[in-house]
């Protein structure tokens, strides 16, 4: 029975009857006042619905933990039981917890671990769960330092209770918390080295004690994490095994058969794809890849939100690397993706918000690649492209480079630095750092092409001309000129994917729809644009619609 069948979230008032009883149950207005008086109070004392429902939660982790070291007593991986425990603590984290944290906690967080401890009693995995949700929470509004250092111990506890038991820990978790777990680990990280760099408003003591801890929030450390994460479960093992068709149980050994490690091995590489290219190293991004083939649908891709993580961070490394053909491939299938079940993500405010985002991030980045490297896209995705973009994609065509670098900070990750700051002598803007050296890397690219645009409009107007004649056209000397041309020529050229696993693999292709060569004097161009076939359309068309007839016609009509 799930935590909704035993609670549906609304109170009577024989809940709160004892110390409540400004709570009736019956007369709205009341029980709004209520509300908000409740949500300035400090939860000395927890209400008896809060009580209730973290009862509840406790009962149901320590239930599903005793089933689990049944289960490897018995040396197996799991049971209908564990499944059932682990859906209705999937009800609890993505509905109950949700509904009581609107309803009660807007504007202040979770009673802490000290006043949910004599309500629960004790259970070491329990709390450290409890508190990841709670510092997520307080990471929402601006975390204090100290939280920020509570935070930092809490993952440390719980991966440690994870890693080092003496065999697999007896914890199952549902895909979406422990995908959120490792995607939160990271962001707080990201949070935290951006907080540090920022040392104009922090009083003294604050400077000192940062000073004091460089190991907190250490990038060595959570690249530690990640990666043993990825050792125990043997997931690039069975990510290998499963895509050349084989059972990856087979290779998964003694921690890679249960779903815990399985899972959160494979949300890690994702994780180290993200942290990789905040730090600027796109080739090691999405290198850590290698085994996971992004262009197929796969049995581990089961969390809507990795799945658009990992194609940004991949579209956006690509696009670093000026393979912009994969680049643009990349955004528009997850794109397409997007639009197809944005109806899924509506349930829940954060989730929609954050993919919301992302999104507009991923059309900011295609315009910026097609600008650079026009190529044909699936249609819905370039209509919607044209209504978001379309001013800003015709003024970069122009050579606006005030709109290319608009467009690149709004959407592009948040860089940061891995090193702590010398805090005796730190730059006002030093958290800007690692972002204005990689928009430098991206301008000084864009400067290169800031003449192909106007090439590729003059040249598709021609079949022959003198190089001299359309030098004259665009204001450049002929030895100029040539430059240019030997620039389009390279820089149309990119490293494409065409088969394999690894998302590094590819053959050097020009998908350019314009092409020339230079013979003595005269340019000689050939337009490579495939016409659209629209006979082959229409003919398809009409077969279905024959075939739908046929359908009808067989079909008994109504008496």
């Amino acid at each position: 029975m799930s935590y909704n069948d035993d609670y549906d979230g609304d109170c009577d008032s024989s809940e709160y009857q004892s110390d409540y009883d400004l709570h009736t149950g019956r007369d709205p207005k009341q029980d709004l006042a209520y509300e908000r008086q409740y949500e300035q109070q400090t939860y000395h004392v927890i209400p008896e619905v809060i009580k209730n429902f973290l009862q509840y939660f406790h009962k149901t982790v320590s239930d599903l933990i005793d089933q689990k070291v049944y289960e490897l007593q018995a040396n197996r991986v799991s049971s209908e039981l564990i499944e059932q425990k682990v859906y209705e603590i999937q009800d609890v984290y993505d509905n109950s917890w949700n509904k009581l944290t609107d309803r009660f906690f807007k504007s202040s967080p979770w009673p802490e671990a000290e006043a949910v401890a004599p309500v629960v009693g004790n259970g070491c995995v329990f709390f450290c769960n409890y508190l990841e949700l709670l510092f997520k929470f307080l990471f929402q509004g601006g975390p204090t330092l100290e939280q920020r250092f509570e935070s930092y111990y809490n993952y440390c506890n719980l991966f440690n209770y994870i890693l080092n038991a003496d065999g697999p820990a007896p914890l199952e978790l549902p895909n979406q918390w422990l995908w959120d777990i490792i995607d939160e680990f990271i962001y707080q990280f990201q949070s935290f080295s951006q907080y540090r760099c920022k040392t104009a408003k922090k009083s003294e003591e604050e400077i000192e004690f940062l000073r004091s801890n460089p190991k907190i929030w250490n990038v060595h450390s959570v690249l530690n994490v990640l990666h043993s994460l990825v050792d125990k479960s043997n997931i690039n093992r069975q990510l290998e095994v499963y895509t050349s068709g084989g059972d990856p149980e087979s290779v998964a050994g003694e921690y890679g058969r249960h779903s815990l490690y399985k899972m959160l091995g494979y949300f890690s590489l994702v994780g180290l794809l993200r942290l990789h290219s905040l730090l600027g190293d796109y080739y090691q991004a999405i290198k850590v890849l290698e085994n996971i083939e992004l262009n197929k649908k796969s049995m581990y891709s089961r969390v809507p939100e990795c799945q658009i993580t990992t194609y940004y961070y991949v579209g956006f490394a690509y696009l670093m690397m000026r393979r912009y053909q994969d680049s643009i491939r990349v955004f528009a299938n997850i794109l397409l993706y997007i639009q197809r079940t944005k109806t899924m993500f509506q349930r829940t405010t954060y989730k929609y918000e954050m993919i919301n985002k992302q999104n507009e991030q991923m059309y900011g980045l295609l315009a910026l690649v097609l600008t650079m490297y026009p190529m044909r896209i699936d249609e819905s995705i370039h209509t919607q492209l044209r209504e978001k973009y379309g001013d800003k994609m015709l003024r970069m065509q122009k050579g606006d480079l005030q709109v290319y670098e608009e467009l690149f900070s709004f959407a592009c990750p948040k860089f940061l630095s891995p090193v702590v700051p010398n805090y005796d002598n730190v730059h006002p803007n030093y958290h800007k750092e690692p972002f204005l050296q990689q928009l430098k890397v991206f301008m000084e690219e864009v400067q290169q092409q800031a003449q192909l645009s106007t090439i590729r409009s003059f040249l598709k107007l021609y079949t022959t001309m003198p190089v001299a004649k359309l030098a004259g056209f665009l204001d450049l000397t002929e030895q100029e000129f040539r430059i240019q041309l030997l620039v389009f020529k390279h820089k149309m050229k990119n490293l494409v994917w065409i088969s394999g696993i690894s998302a590094l693999d590819g053959e050097f292709q020009s998908a350019s729809e314009v092409d020339f060569f230079i013979d003595k004097d005269m340019i000689h161009i050939a337009d490579t644009k495939v016409a659209r076939r629209y006979g082959d359309f229409f003919i398809r068309q009409i077969h279905k619609f024959e075939e739908l007839n046929k359908t009808l016609k067989k079909m008994n009509p109504r008496p």
